[in-house]
C-alpha cells in the first residue's frame, strides 16, 4: 500500500444515541461496550460531532456527498424501500474519490438509499446502485432491519431471487405485508452475523498493497430488538441494551480482522451513528425498559431521533489512527458527518473544487482529528433538520430554530418543535430556557446566516455573530 495512503473504514451505527457506550457515560452496569471504546482507548473521542439530520437516510446521503440532503428534492422524510437511486450517479461521493486514487472500495449492511431510476423492481436489476457511485462491492440490507423487502442485495441484484413471482412472506415488524420477494428471507436474529461476516470476508480478500475503504453500516441499533443468542439476556436493560451488545461484538470482529490483517497500523478507522436515540421514558416497549433500567440513551441531551432538538444530532465519534491520532484524546471541537468528504479529500491531497457542485457543506476537520492547533472553528456554523422539514443553524454557542414544517408535508409531526427558539448552548446545553426574546439580534443574524446559506446552495464562512452589538 502507499505508504501515504490509508485505508479508511467508516463504521455508521443506526439509532445508537450519545450517551449509549460507557466511553460517552453509559454505566457499565446495564451495557457494556469495551470493542467500540477500544477505539476511545487507541483514539481519539469527539464531543460534539453532528448528524445533518435526526433520521436515517438524509444523514447518509450527506456523509456520502458532503452535502446536506434537503438540497435536493427530498424535503422530508426519509428514502422508502422501493424509492430510486437517492444519489444521482454525476455526483461524486467519498467512494468515487477514494477510488480515482486507486482505492477498492464496499458498502455492506444497511443502504437506505434507493435503487433504480424509478420505483426500483426487485425481480430485476438494481440499477444504477452503489457500484454506479464508485463502490467496487455492496451486500446489503435495502433499507432498514425489519423491512418490507425481507431480503438482501448484493451488487445489483437480490441474493438467491429465484422468479419474478410474488410469495407469501407475512407480515413485517412495521405491521405492514412483506413485498414478498421471491428469494430467501432474512431471519433478523442472523442479519448482524451476516452482514459482518460478509464485511470480515470482503476485508480478508483484500491486497496489501492496495487501499481500501470501507463503509460498514450496521443495521443495529434500530428496531426490531433481534439480539442473536449470543447476547440475548446479556445487558442489564433488555432486548435494547442486548442489542447495543450485538452491535459491540460485530466492532469487535471487525477490528480484530484489521488487526489479523496486520493493518492496524495503517487503517483509519472512524465509529458514529446516523442520528439520536429512541428515547421513550413510558410503556412497555424496549426502550422504556431500558430508561426505567438507567440507561439514558442520548445522555443529557434534550429531545431524541426525529427531533430538532440536540438528542437528535449528537452522536458518538471515534477516530483510531495510530501515529497520527493521539490515543486516549479527547476533542470539543463541532463536527459535522458531512465533513468527511473534505477530510478525505485533504488526506488524499485532493482538494475540493471551489464553487463546483461537489461537497458543497463539507469542511476539512482533519485538524481536529489530529489535534493540529488552529485558531479559528473549522466549522464556523451547521446546519442541522429533522424529517418534518424544520431547519436549525448553530453558529458558536448559539442555536437558532426557525420553527416551520416543510410545506409539501400533509401531516406534520412534532408539532411542539414548531416554532422560533434560540438556545444558548454553553450556558444551557439541554435546551432548556428559550433565549430568543432575549436575544432578538442574534436570533436575526442566525435566520439571515440560515437563509444565505440556502440561498447560496453552499455552506460559506459567514460574518460572525454581534452578540455584543444589542
Amino acid at each position: 500500500m502507499a505508504a501515504d495512503l490509508p485505508n479508511i473504514v467508516i463504521i455508521l451505527a443506526d439509532d445508537l444515541g450519545h450517551g449509549s457506550l460507557n466511553s460517552y457515560g453509559a454505566d457499565e452496569s446495564l451495557i457494556r461496550t469495551p470493542n467500540i471504546d477500544r477505539l476511545a482507548k487507541q483514539g481519539r473521542r469527539f464531543t460534539d460531532a453532528n448528524t445533518p439530520s435526526s433520521v436515517c437516510s438524509p444523514t447518509r446521503y450527506g456523509l456520502l456527498t458532503g452535502r446536506y440532503d434537503w438540497r435536493t428534492n427530498q424535503k422530508h422524510g426519509v428514502v422508502n424501500t422501493t424509492d430510486p437511486l437517492h444519489i444521482e450517479t454525476s455526483r461524486s461521493t467519498i467512494a468515487s474519490l477514494l477510488k480515482s486514487f486507486g482505492y477498492r472500495t464496499a458498502a455492506i449492511g444497511k443502504w437506505h438509499l434507493g435503487y433504480g431510476i424509478t420505483k426500483a423492481d426487485f425481480t430485476k436489476q438494481l440499477s444504477p446502485g452503489p457500484l454506479d457511485l464508485g463502490f467496487d462491492y455492496h451486500f446489503a440490507v435495502p433499507q432498514n432491519h425489519g423491512d418490507a423487502s425481507g431480503v438482501y442485495v448484493r451488487n445489483r441484484q437480490v441474493v438467491g431471487l429465484r422468479s419474478d413471482q410474488t410469495i407469501d412472506a407475512g407480515e413485517s415488524p412495521y405491521g405492514r405485508d412483506f413485498m414478498g420477494i421471491d428469494a430467501p428471507q432474512r431471519v433478523d436474529e442472523n442479519v448482524m452475523d451476516e452482514l459482518t461476516t460478509d464485511a470480515v470476508n470482503w476485508l480478508g480478500e483484500q491486497n496489501p498493497e492496495t487501499p481500501f475503504f470501507l463503509y460498514f453500516a450496521p443495521v443495529a441499533i434500530h428496531f426490531p430488538y433481534t439480539p442473536s443468542e449470543e447476547t440475548q439476556g446479556s445487558s442489564g436493560t433488555g432486548l435494547y441494551g442486548d442489542w447495543i451488545h450485538e452491535l459491540d461484538m460485530s466492532i469487535g470482529r471487525i477490528l480484530d480482522t484489521i488487526e489479523q490483517m496486520n493493518a492496524t497500523e495503517e487503517t483509519l478507522v472512524i465509529f458514529t451513528s446516523d442520528n439520536g436515540g429512541v428515547l421513550v421514558t413510558e410503556g412497555d416497549r424496549p426502550e422504556a425498559e431500558a430508561y426505567r433500567a438507567g440507561l439514558n440513551c442520548n445522555g443529557d441531551w434534550r429531545g431524541r431521533k426525529h427531533s430538532i432538538y440536540e438528542g437528535g444530532f449528537r452522536v458518538p465519534f471515534l477516530v483510531r489512527w495510530p501515529g497520527h491520532v493521539q490515543a486516549g484524546s479527547i476533542c470539543n471541537e463541532t463536527v459535522s458527518l458531512v465533513d468527511m468528504y473534505a477530510t478525505f479529500s485533504a488526506i488524499i491531497g485532493q482538494p475540493i473544487p471551489a464553487n463546483e457542485a461537489v461537497a458543497e457543506d463539507s469542511f476539512n476537520v482533519l485538524p481536529a482529528i489530529l489535534g493540529t492547533p488552529h485558531t479559528e472553528p473549522l466549522r464556523p456554523s451547521m446546519i442541522v433538520h429533522s424529517p418534518n422539514g424544520n431547519f436549525a443553524i448553530r453558529s458558536g454557542q448559539w442555536k437558532y430554530v426557525e420553527g416551520q414544517p416543510s410545506p409539501t408535508l400533509k401531516r406534520v409531526p412534532r408539532k411542539d418543535e414548531l416554532h422560533a427558539q434560540l438556545y444558548n448552548l454553553q450556558d444551557d446545553p439541554s435546551e432548556k430556557n428559550n433565549v430568543i426574546d432575549e436575544h432578538p439580534k442574534i436570533a436575526k443574524q442566525l435566520a439571515e446566516h440560515l437563509n444565505q446559506q440556502r440561498t447560496d446552495g453552499r455552506s460559506s464562512r459567514l460574518t460572525p455573530l454581534g452578540e455584543n452589538k444589542e
